[in-house]
């Protein structure tokens, strides 16, 4: 059967080459040290598993939502009073939200496991903001008239502050590795330690308007107050990042996380952080 001429061609081929190397054909063996001429070619990923640390720095951001931060002081004002009994004047939303900014720093710790391309991961972090701090005052008034026929006139004047001195997290990542980077998301816990103070002032005052001959009655102003520092509140963690490696054992970290705290003293906050960092793999 005639030679195909792609065979005859290849055949030519290694006959003219015949002579140039000594009368010898080159093996597999001589080929350069290159992988996909040995038929292995590297995965296509970063190795991401052993241990992590690094530090971090970015920026946060706290709301604080003060609608119920004097609820307690006002309602001890009025307590046992007809118009805190009818009205609830301690629910009343004296204070608006407030926002504020400012840098934080922190750093981590956790460990890695890789399947091919999932890593799952845990870490615990520390972050603590430069000055982050809210403090807001405001003050409500209404008239409202109660069963025993009195028209009141009541007033609450209230103020508060709260200030986020530092936080903890742990985190569970899950994440998925293409290239150099690693993307991922995270859920946790956190821990954070708050100071904070709360005051209100009560004023009210009421005209019989039955016909019952009822005195006029003035009260107040009354204060009370409450306030704490180093006082601790859990929470949880959500948010996105990316590492990106830039050596096989230097990684970068871009991440937005945000922190939802639980209520102290009438006072809920919230807290998202976009940071970068720089950490290393073991």
């Amino acid at each position: 059967m005639a030679a195909s001429p792609r065979a005859a061609l290849a055949a030519t081929f290694l006959a003219l080459c015949a002579p140039m190397a000594g009368g010898t054909i080159a093996h597999a063996a001589d080929f350069p040290d290159i992988a996909w001429l040995r038929g292995s070619v590297p995965v296509g990923y970063a190795r991401w598993d052993g241990l992590i640390l690094g530090a971090e720095a970015g920026k946060s951001t706290m709301r604080a939502d003060f609608g119920n931060a004097t609820s307690s002081e006002t309602a001890y004002i009025l307590r046992n009073s007809t118009v805190e009994d009818e009205f609830q004047v301690s629910n009343w939303t004296a204070l608006p939200n407030d926002t504020t900014n400012s840098t934080s720093y922190g750093g981590f710790i956790g460990y890695n496991i890789q399947m091919e391309q999932l890593v799952l991961g845990a870490d615990v972090g520390y972050t603590r903001p430069s000055s982050l701090q809210s403090a807001v005052s405001d003050s409500i008034s209404r008239s409202v008239r109660t069963s025993d026929g009195y028209q009141n006139d009541v007033t609450v004047t209230a103020a508060s502050s709260v200030k986020l001195v530092d936080f903890g997290t742990f985190r569970l990542r899950a994440g998925y590795a293409f290239g150099q980077f690693l993307p991922y998301a995270m859920i946790g816990a956190a821990v954070g330690r708050f100071n904070y103070t709360s005051s209100s002032t009560v004023t009210a005052s009421g005209v019989d308007v039955s016909g019952g001959g009822g005195l006029p009655y003035s009260f107040g102003p009354q204060t009370d107050s409450e306030g704490q520092d180093n006082k601790f509140a859990a929470g949880f963690v959500a948010g996105l990042g990316v590492d990106v490696a830039v050596t096989p054992n230097v990684f970068v970290r871009g991440e937005w996380e945000y922190v939802g705290f639980a209520s102290i003293g009438g006072i809920r906050t919230d807290v998202s952080t976009l940071r970068a960092g720089i950490g290393l793999r073991f």
